[in-house]
């Protein structure tokens, strides 16, 4: 999660869909200060190192522009998922399809009852996979997931997420926490899984704790793009300044006409290859 990113796929927002009506938004974003915004959000990616692959928006897909979510990125190549949230369903064999035509080979797809965003799949390490079990990521999914990361020596540790705001909301794992370097996170604790917290104390990875004005403000959503640099999105100064007292280079963008979808800078990334 935190090795130096490569190469990346991102997708701006499309023009034509209605994100408050059909996907939940908090209100509908300003749609040309939105591009503006996403074309410094991918300056911002190349001016880290990577390489951006921008797709092409997708009409009538509001949540499109979260490419996190679809598909998770192994060391072999991708799983195509199966999303939770009925507007997002055709989400996966779409970001599959164009994935695949930049050479990113899929090694799996999950089936029949098993659901799963990204957004509830964070490595711990190289051989580790936290999985959140919530709303949005089943339990069939875990089982599904397990079996298909055996193949390559991975570990999938389960993690039981809240009911918090309920199944209408979106709660990832990654709403909570956010590697940043090989021994540091940011964490929103309150709603964070003890076993999850466990799970980092016993790695050795501290965290800066992330208070819930911040949290409301996805400061605990936080993008690294190389280890102890990281991108972040505009109105979580105190994580800013917890993060550069720990000697981490912050780059802070301005991203609101996607915040009020609930995503940040994670959201609106889908990493191909970091080494």
């Amino acid at each position: 999660m935190t090795a130096p990113l490569r190469r990346v796929a991102v997708r701006g927002l499309p023009q034509h869909a209605d994100p408050v009506a059909e996907a939940g938004w908090h209100r509908t974003p300003d749609r040309d200060l939105a591009a503006t915004q996403h074309a410094a959000f991918v300056a911002a990616l190349e001016a880290s190192g990577a390489d951006v692959e921008v797709l092409l928006p997708t009409e009538g897909l509001a949540d499109s522009c979260f490419v996190y979510d679809p598909v998770f990125v192994t060391g072999r190549g991708m799983v195509v998922l199966r999303q939770a949230k009925p507007v997002r369903s055709a989400e996966p064999p779409l970001l599959a399809t164009e994935l695949a035509a930049l050479g990113v080979p899929e090694v799996g797809r999950l089936t029949g009852d098993a659901r799963a965003d990204g957004g509830d799949l964070c490595w711990l390490d190289e051989r580790t996979l936290a999985v959140g079990r919530g709303y949005r990521t089943n339990a069939a999914a875990h089982v599904q997931l397990r079996r298909l990361l055996a193949e390559e020596g991975v570990e999938v540790l389960s993690f039981d997420l809240p009911h918090d705001r309920g199944p209408g909301e979106v709660l990832h794992l990654m709403s909570l926490v956010s590697p940043v370097a090989e021994r540091l996170a940011v964490v929103y604790e309150p709603l964070a899984p003890v076993a999850l917290l466990e799970a980092l104390t016993e790695r050795g990875i501290r965290w800066v704790a992330v208070s819930g004005e911040e949290y409301a403000a996805l400061g605990s959503n936080v993008l690294a793009t190389g280890p102890g640099k990281v991108v972040m999105f505009d109105g979580a100064p105190n994580v800013t300044a917890s993060l550069r007292d720990e000697g981490v280079e912050v780059t802070v963008v301005d991203c609101s006409e996607f915040a009020v979808g609930d995503g940040g800078p994670t959201c609106l990334t889908r990493p191909l290859l970091r080494a």
